[in-house]
């Protein structure tokens, strides 16, 4: 766990949802559990950001957007393939909202992806056509902090695509595994997990 007084170093917290917990829309196994050790990661951590996955209703990446689609197929959009969700963390719903337990009032920064209607956004620093940025990574390194852990749900989407940009711009960046849950479709979890240690991404247990 890294000290408290690591300047150069910040916490992304990816998606720590209702919709991604138990009892939620796109509920990840045991995504609750994981809160109590990012709290604790959050305290910390000098510099904490948080993602927030925030979909207008009837986004594209919904599988009830498309006629005869069903939740975890896939389909063909501009930018590529994309998996088909269930309605999900929809602006302004409880399932958007952080879990209750998230102690994330420390943050100094909330990214909101996905709200543009025709692209998902997994990464806290792209959208899914791999070029449209989000702007953390603008705002990282004007704060001067190249060094970077995530934390947070799911390991082998919102995680990963992160992690792994974050390691293509450039930023030093490790992944704390025991503060993570996956949602493991078709072997996606080891998948990510490869890709990851691959490009260079710190595994912590």
């Amino acid at each position: 766990m890294t000290a408290a007084n690591a300047d150069n170093e910040a916490l992304i917290v990816i998606d720590v949802q209702n919709d991604f917990c138990p009892g939620g829309a796109l509920a990840v196994a045991g995504g609750d559990e994981i809160v109590p050790l990012v709290n604790r990661l959050i305290d910390a951590h000098a510099h904490v950001v948080l993602t927030q996955d925030w979909h207008p209703a009837g986004h594209s990446s919904f599988a009830s957007s498309h006629a005869g689609q069903a939740p975890f197929g896939s389909i063909d959009l501009a930018y590529g393939t994309q998996t088909l969700w269930p309605d999900h963390c929809v602006q302004g719903t409880r399932g958007a909202e952080f879990h209750a337990g998230l102690a994330w009032t420390k943050a100094e920064l909330v990214i909101r992806k996905g709200f543009r209607p025709g692209i998902d956004s997994y990464s806290a620093f792209f959208e899914n056509d791999r070029k449209t940025p989000t702007g953390l990574a603008g705002y990282l390194r004007e704060r001067g902090l190249p060094r970077l852990t995530l934390v947070g749900l799911a390991t082998d989407y919102c995680v990963a695509y992160s992690a792994l940009d974050a390691r293509r711009l450039g930023f030093t960046t490790r992944v704390e595994l025991a503060a993570c849950r996956g949602i493991d479709l078709g072997g996606s979890l080891q998948a990510a997990l490869t890709e990851m240690r691959a490009a260079g991404v710190e595994l912590a247990a």
